[in-house]
Parts: C-alpha cells; sequence; structure tokens
C-alpha cells in the first residue's frame, strides 16, 4: 500500500493549496457582498440578533466589525464576571439562540456571557449572515440623500494611521450596531451635514445608567433616522439621548429583532 503522510483524500498538504485555499474563501465572500440587502456595522447582541432574523429570511446580510472577535459588550458580563441578566420579556429570543438559562428571581434570569456571544455568532453565521472581522467602517456612501453603503478599511490601518484607500460595499439598508458611540450616525452627520430623526435632530448623547428606564428606551430607539440608515442597541440610546442599561441585555435582544423587523418591512423581500 503507498502510504503517504499528512494527506487527506489522497491530496497530499501544500503551502502553497492552504494559502490559495484561504485567498479563494475569503474573496468569494467580498465578491458575494459587494452590493447586499444589508450592512450591519458593529458585531455586539443587537446586530447579530438582527443578522440572524434577516439572514433566516433570505437576505444577503453582512456585518463588519472592527475587533477581531466578534460579540461586542458581551464577553465580559458584569465586570468580567462573565454572568448577565436577562428578563422574561427576552426569553424567547435566548431559547432560539439555545442559550442556557438560569432562573434568579421572578422575571429574571442569568445567563452565560462567554456562551451568549458564541450562540449569537454561530447563529448568526449558519443563519446566512457573513462576518467581515478586523475590519473597520471609515465612512458611508450617500448618495441622493439615501446611505447606500459602507466604506472600509483593515483596522490595522486604522490604528496605525497609514494612508490607505478604502474599499466600498453597497447595501440597500444599514444598521449602525456600533454600541454607545453610535459610530455611524456620527460620520454622517459630521460629514453629511444632516438631520436625522430625533428629538435633537443630531445626537442626543447618552445619559447616566437608569435600568429599567433604559431598557425600554433601548427598544423604543430603534428606528430609521435617516433614508437607509437604521439604529439599534446602545447607538440607539445615544442617538435618542436615553439612559444607559449595564450588564442586562433583554432589550439589546429585542432592538435587533425590531430593527430586523423595520428593514424587512421597507424592504420587503430580497431583490440582490
Amino acid at each position: 500500500m503507498n502510504e503517504k503522510t499528512n494527506t487527506h483524500e489522497g491530496a497530499s498538504i501544500n503551502e502553497i493549496m492552504v494559502t490559495k485555499a484561504i485567498m479563494d474563501s475569503y474573496f468569494k465572500k467580498l465578491n458575494d457582498h459587494l452590493l447586499m440587502d444589508v450592512a450591519i456595522v458593529g458585531a455586539g447582541p443587537s446586530g447579530l440578533v438582527c443578522a440572524t432574523y434577516l439572514a433566516e429570511k433570505g437576505y444577503r446580510v453582512a456585518i463588519f466589525e472592527r475587533k477581531l472577535a466578534p460579540g461586542g459588550g458581551i464577553w465580559g458580563g458584569g465586570m468580567m464576571f462573565n454572568s448577565i441578566v436577562i428578563q422574561a420579556e427576552a426569553l424567547p429570543i435566548v431559547e432560539k439562540f439555545g442559550i442556557t438559562i438560569e432562573p434568579y428571581a421572578e422575571g429574571f434570569y442569568t445567563i452565560d456571557s462567554v456562551e451568549t456571544a458564541a450562540a449569537l455568532i454561530y447563529r448568526a453565521r449558519h443563519a446566512g449572515a457573513v462576518i467581515f472581522n478586523g475590519i473597520s467602517v471609515e465612512d458611508v456612501v450617500l448618495k441622493e440623500g439615501r446611505v447606500s453603503g459602507v466604506v472600509t478599511n483593515w483596522t490595522t490601518v486604522e490604528h496605525m494611521k497609514l494612508h490607505v484607500d478604502p474599499l466600498v460595499f453597497l447595501s440597500r439598508a444599514m444598521l449602525d450596531a456600533t454600541g454607545h458611540p453610535a459610530e455611524i450616525v456620527q460620520k454622517l452627520i459630521n460629514k453629511g451635514g444632516v438631520r436625522i430623526d430625533s428629538p435633537s435632530g443630531g445626537i442626543g448623547g447618552e445619559k447616566p445608567m437608569w435600568m429599567d428606564v433604559a431598557e425600554k428606551a433601548t427598544v423604543d430607539a430603534t428606528k430609521r433616522i435617516y433614508p437607509g440608515l437604521y439604529v439599534s442597541g446602545m447607538a440607539a440610546n445615544n442617538v435618542e439621548g436615553a439612559f444607559r442599561m449595564g450588564p442586562i441585555f433583554g432589550g439589546m435582544f429585542m432592538s435587533g429583532i425590531k430593527a430586523a423587523g423595520l428593514i424587512d418591512a421597507e424592504l420587503n423581500g430580497p431583490a440582490v
């Protein structure tokens, strides 16, 4: 018998083959999403939940995440105690993602933050959403009064302040799920000079913590703020001028579902 080492189905492992496989696979993802239905900026809880629901409906969805690890602020739980709290209203969402739930008090539950982050990422990918990690969105495409895409570069380019021109992805809708800074909305206002659908016409600014008020406000503030652009999660709170809530995440999950419903209602079926 002709024995081979380091083989799979008779093919020898080859450095060029491995490199080419990575390049071909990655560039296919890039090419498939140069034109997409929904671009989501920020792979935190609301962005991942929104991506999952939209991808399950057949939309072509890509998430752009600046950091290497998607998951946003979930991983650290509360002050690096890797547990987080959800309220009863969010139970159906958590159950859908297969996350282990521990009852704590009437109407409140704890879930493991590491398991939660992993589950959200896994389900988003298996629903069909693509995650481009290590990529920053440095600008938006603004055409005829509508946000129409993202302008991207490597996060390392951003951090090292290298003079490297970006690449562009076009989309039918975009979600700012960047968390507390509401970075995409900031860029649109600062560079586009536009007024958005918020009480001030601009970014109201996040208020101090008030958990029960903030949880409801997170969902209420999730909306379309400019043609083509939606906000969710803490980005929505910042835009609206609402309070922060800390390590309770039910509102974040429900915000992602609401954003998905609003985007689905506007796009009314995939067209890419």
